[in-house]
């Protein structure tokens, strides 16, 4: 992979190294600065798939179903993403329908995807927080809602908890760490079962 990248034009570190998990790793940086780390598990390397197993059934989701990452230009992205390193196009979406706002991109051997957020003039770096976003599935988001209302934390919590349907047409929920970082809680189909439909809308540029 790092032979492949490097034969790409991307910018790859001189070796592979071990972290401290013992599993063989290296980064890259995308065409907006985000760091892509590269891993490949070792047979005495922790794994998170593994680990995750083994988490208790008390927990608000199994699953993460997107990543969120702020993106300048849509074609320098699509190259990396896409072209490169062989994600697929699943969805387009736009706020008004004058403008795109996301587009989503499919990893090559699942179902999990990177949604890029559309922006012709990125926010400051101090203002990034409610933009870049993990999501998470939940098969019923008003039984996710009860639990997390019934969790200890909660009170301590001081925004709402509060379901909405996207433009994607599927029900969603808002939560924010103390750093003001989202966390994105969403079923996985829409409203009806009908997927919504995708966008024509140009990029921001």
């Amino acid at each position: 992979m790092r032979s492949y990248l490097g034969a790409k034009g991307v910018k790859v570190p001189e070796e592979v190294k071990k972290g401290r998990i013992k599993n063989s790793n290296f980064n890259v940086k995308d065409p907006d600065g985000h760091t892509v780390e590269i891993v490949q598990y070792e047979p005495d390397g922790w794994s998170m798939r593994e680990k995750g197993k083994y988490m208790p059934a008390s927990r608000v989701s199994q699953k993460m179903m997107h990543l969120g990452i702020l993106v300048g230009a849509l074609e320098p992205a699509m190259k990396f993403y896409r072209d490169i390193l062989g994600f697929q196009e699943i969805w387009r979406g736009s706020r008004d329908g004058q403008k795109l706002n996301w587009v989503n991109m499919k990893v090559p051997d699942g179902d999990t995807y990177i949604e890029f957020m559309l922006y012709d003039q990125l926010p400051a770096p101090t203002a990034r927080g409610t933009a870049h976003h993990i999501c998470l599935e939940v098969a019923d988001i008003e039984k996710s809602k009860a639990s997390l209302e019934a969790k200890a934390a909660r009170k301590d919590y001081a925004r709402p908890l509060e379901i909405k349907t996207g433009t994607n047409r599927k029900r969603q929920m808002n939560l924010f760490d103390p750093d003001g970082t989202r966390t994105e809680v969403m079923e996985p189909k829409t409203v009806d079962g009908i997927p919504a439909k995708p966008s024509d809308a140009p990029p921001p540029r």
